[in-house]
């Protein structure tokens, strides 16, 4: 009997079309996985359990089956992106518990593309956190469950990480995919601003989170991707071009003064380093001109993207780190949405894209905290393990340019270990190719050891 739970989207989808497997099969298995495991983990608020089957069933009822490229693929969505029937809870007792009457469109272009909704994975609280935990629930690395998966797509990357579905879509504020993605052991991509759905209605930050995926493969990560900026049903996403020779810059160096790289992230990024320049690349060491003021433009502008999303919710609900938060960022309201700031930093940082085609940077400067209930702490003890152990991902909201995080080899805990790829706008397909490149030269482990 051929066990799908733990393939890939590419080989059930090709599986689906071909008609070896049902789609009703596909996520049956998966449901029985995620029961059989998230108690451990806890990377789902909600599971759609009969929905999920009803809705296997109705693909395989239609006529085009053969042409999608997601074709009975089961998928976990972030708790801040609408799921129709279901309520959309942002990880908080102040939001409402009632269901969204439709799918955000990036929900839509999944199940278009044939993918079947399997539930709704665990967040924290308003998507503040680079821990996931709240009232809702904790998500854990599958990894090492002593560890918080991170945050805040932590749920969903907890569930592809575990196997209990294949790929999952999140979102990346400050670095909400790709922090829990090099926590897990997950490919992931930010794209740059506009190339995937993000507005519609919903805070982004000021424009500057972005949906995308999560999925164990480069290729995975690739189609998913391709369906989530809009490729037509029925594009294959065949082999990803080879990405030319590029010139690398490795940079070692924290863009936050005062936080250091530990050595596992730091050798992570060298032995990288080294692969790519097998590869051919023109690879050297060169610093980004990071401004001193990052740090605090950085916490302007996290601040102020919680305050708005509270503004509309009773404070007297909301954990009272997320309610410190926002009235931190209330008076940097008007300020922060002018954008200025933020044009300044890529002026800075523009003519070093234009001397180096790829910027590869350590994913994250340590492990992830202790998984625990973070949200019952204060909130300068939260802020301070986020900002230690994540400094390397904020800039690239900022700027709005994409950036990935790709595994590249393992902690001394035997936790995968990981590096971030950045480049210029539109260099997303560049950026893929190039973690394909690290993955055919130092293939990982996809999903972590839990049966």
């Amino acid at each position: 009997m051929t066990t799908w739970a733990g393939r890939t989207a590419a080989e059930i989808s090709a599986a689906v079309r071909e008609k070896r497997v049902t789609p009703r099969e596909v996520v049956a298995e998966h449901l029985a996985r995620i029961e059989r495991l998230d108690g451990r983990v806890g990377a789902f608020r909600a599971v759609r359990a009969e929905a999920a089957l009803a809705e296997a069933d109705e693909l395989a009822a239609r006529g085009d089956v053969a042409e999608l490229p997601l074709a009975g693929v089961p998928v976990a969505v972030k708790d801040n992106l609408a799921v129709r029937g279901e309520s959309r809870r942002i990880g908080s007792a102040a939001t409402p518990d009632t269901p969204a009457a439709r799918d955000h469109v990036t929900v839509a272009r999944l199940r278009a593309a044939g993918a079947v909704v399997v539930g709704v994975t665990n967040v924290p609280e308003l998507c503040v956190f680079g821990t996931t935990d709240g009232v809702l629930g904790i998500a854990r690395n599958p990894w090492d469950p002593t560890r918080s998966a991170g945050g805040s797509s932590g749920g969903s990357a907890a569930a592809v990480s575990a196997g209990m579905v294949p790929i999952a879509l999140g979102n990346d504020g400050m670095g909400s995919l790709r922090i829990p993605a090099a926590n897990c052991g997950l490919v992931t991509i930010k794209p740059g601003h506009g190339v995937i759905p993000a507005d519609e209605g919903d805070s982004t930050w000021f424009g500057m989170a972005e949906n995308g995926p999560l999925a164990t493969t480069v290729e995975d990560a690739r189609l998913m991707f391709s369906v989530l900026a809009g490729a037509e049903p029925g594009t294959e996403p065949g082999h990803l071009p080879a990405p030319g020779v590029l010139r690398i810059a490795v940079s070692l160096r924290s863009p936050l003064a005062g936080v250091t790289i530990s050595r596992p992230y730091a050798a992570a990024a060298r032995d990288a380093a080294a692969l790519l320049m097998r590869a051919g690349h023109q690879v050297r060491r060169a610093d980004p001109p990071y401004p001193m003021s990052l740090a605090t433009t950085s916490l302007v502008h996290w601040t102020a993207g919680t305050a708005a999303d509270a503004r509309p919710l009773d404070p007297r609900l909301l954990t009272r780190r997320t309610r410190v938060h926002a009235r931190l960022g209330r008076p940097f309201l008007r300020t922060v949405s002018s954008g200025a700031s933020r044009e300044r930093l890529r002026r800075r940082l523009e003519p070093f894209f234009a001397e180096h085609d790829v910027l590869l940077t350590p994913a994250l400067a340590r492990r992830s905290p202790k998984a625990g209930p973070w949200h019952e702490r204060g909130w300068l003890s939260n802020v301070l393990a986020n900002t230690n152990y994540s400094p390397l991902t904020p800039a690239w909201n900022l700027t709005g340019w994409p950036a990935m995080s790709v595994p590249c080899g393992t902690l001394p805990s035997g936790a995968p270990c990981a590096v971030q790829l950045v480049g210029r706008p539109g260099t997303e397909s560049r950026l893929l190719a190039l973690a394909g490149q690290l993955e055919e030269r130092n293939p990982w482990q996809r999903t972590a050891p839990m049966d």
